[in-house]
């Protein structure tokens, strides 16, 4: 941009960044719901199957039934094929690093949120040496940081622009706080 000043190129440049760390940010929490809802369902199915197997076995020895027999060890087969699929995956594991990723990536967006609100007030090489500072810290997150998937960035992005879930209206903000601490800022 033409005529543009040092520090408004600063300040455009941080609030990308800031943008860009409250996508990864978001996408590493819908990343972990993906997963915990994955993991559950799937320790859902292993009890049911093995409900069935056991009760299946059960009966058909009390009963002397041979197509309870069967049946319990075609739902045993699928019992042993859901617990092989799944031997080679930690979901508890991978939902640890990815919450554990978007904690660390939080106090980095909250530091981010102190850069701009601080601005106006600091000079120029004071928000070029806070930026890279910030910059560098973000960039040792991301090194350990695990993959993320379109789904998660598909659900981070719904969740940013059309349910605003990192952002908070003044009423909100308002009804969350004690009475005597409330703005009554009138909604737009």
């Amino acid at each position: 941009m033409v005529g543009q000043s040092h520090k408004e190129a600063l300040e455009i440049q941080i609030r990308e960044a800031y943008g860009r760390l409250v996508y990864t940010y978001t996408t590493h929490l819908k990343q972990a719901e993906q997963l915990t809802n994955k993991n559950q369902g799937i320790k859902h199915w292993q009890i049911i199957l093995s409900a069935v197997t056991t009760g299946g076995i059960l009966t058909a020895v009390i009963s002397d039934q041979t197509v309870l027999s069967w049946i319990s060890a075609i739902v045993s087969t699928a019992l042993l094929g859901l617990n092989l699929y799944i031997k080679d995956f930690n979901l508890a594991d991978d939902i640890r690093r990815h919450r554990s990723t978007s904690d660390d990536l939080w106090i980095i967006r909250e530091k981010y949120v102190s850069l701009l609100t601080d601005f106006d007030t600091l000079s120029e090489q004071e928000i070029v040496s806070i930026r890279d500072k910030l910059q560098e810290q973000t960039a040792e997150i991301y090194k350990s940081a695990p993959k993320t998937n379109a789904k998660s960035y598909m659900a981070a992005q719904k969740a940013l622009k059309e349910n605003e879930e990192q952002f908070f209206r003044s009423s909100e903000i308002d009804q969350m706080l004690p009475e005597h601490l409330r703005k009554g800022t009138p909604e737009n």
